[in-house]
């Protein structure tokens, strides 16, 4: 929706420049969507598009693709901050929610565990049978935990763990739940399945890209979490119709994750 940056007001009438001005508040301002910023004919855009949805990296196209690698990557990485853009404005879970906490990146000599050189933390929580969430976190401590789980959860809700001592005070804001473990398996009925089966699917779907530009790694994690949350549906015209409905203003300021 064409929305004044403004005021947010959604009705605006055109302007002989190409602008529009809107009506609530008098803004002129322009607005061109995403896919229309992107200069490349409408039949390499739909190809484009379409290698996205089945996973193909750019580097594997380069034999055959009638546009260079830089056009391939910001295409791609415009769909990503859409994609990204989505999973921001999603609202905070409620209900029976697994937590955990893994790293990406690939192996490298010297220190391992979460103190290892390269690897990025990630938070993910994910809702039984249901949508998960997950974004990168700056330390492995409580504090970098709590935040995103009063960002992203409800009070009330029924939290899994696993016996990290950082979940102890979940049970201030709800009910919790501390899977044990044996041996690497769960003792008893209860788990955490949901989010470490994502964790399996995130990994193994960037595995082909073979490493992921540190200030971009936000985009291709949400872009992972946008299409589990859409598993059961086609990405192409989801996708389509999200590039032509968001402007490029409004995916500017998380194109690049600040440090």
């Amino acid at each position: 929706m064409k929305q004044c940056p403004a005021c947010g007001g959604s009705r605006h009438y055109g302007l002989s420049d190409g602008r529009l001005k809107c009506r609530a508040c008098g803004k002129r301002f322009t607005w061109t969507s995403v896919w229309d910023s992107v200069r490349l004919p409408g039949t390499s855009k739909h190809r484009l598009l379409e290698l996205f949805v089945l996973g193909v990296p750019s580097y594997r196209q380069r034999f055959r693709s009638d546009t260079t690698a830089a056009t391939r990557e910001r295409f791609y990485r415009l769909v990503r901050a859409c994609c990204a853009m989505v999973e921001q404005l999603r609202e905070p879970f409620e209900g029976a929610l697994e937590l955990d906490e893994t790293t990406f990146g690939g192996a490298r000599k010297g220190k391992r565990g979460w103190g290892a050189a390269g690897k990025v933390i990630v938070f993910g929580l994910i809702k039984r049978n249901g949508q998960v969430k997950a974004m990168p976190i700056a330390a492995h401590d409580r504090a970098s935990v709590m935040q995103q789980i009063d960002a992203h959860s409800r009070e009330g809700s029924l939290y899994y763990t696993d016996e990290w001592q950082a979940y102890a005070t979940l049970r201030l804001r709800g009910e919790h739940v501390m899977i044990r473990k044996e041996k690497g398996r769960p003792l008893g009925r209860d788990h955490i399945n949901g989010i470490e089966g994502f964790w399996s699917y995130a990994k193994n779907w960037l595995y082909p890209y073979r490493g992921v530009p540190s200030q971009y790694f936000h985009l291709y994690l949400a872009e992972v979490c946008y299409r589990f949350n859409h598993r059961q549906q086609d990405l192409k015209p989801l996708l389509l119709r999200l590039l032509k409905a968001t402007s490029i203003q409004e995916l500017r300021p998380i194109l690049v994750r600040k440090a």
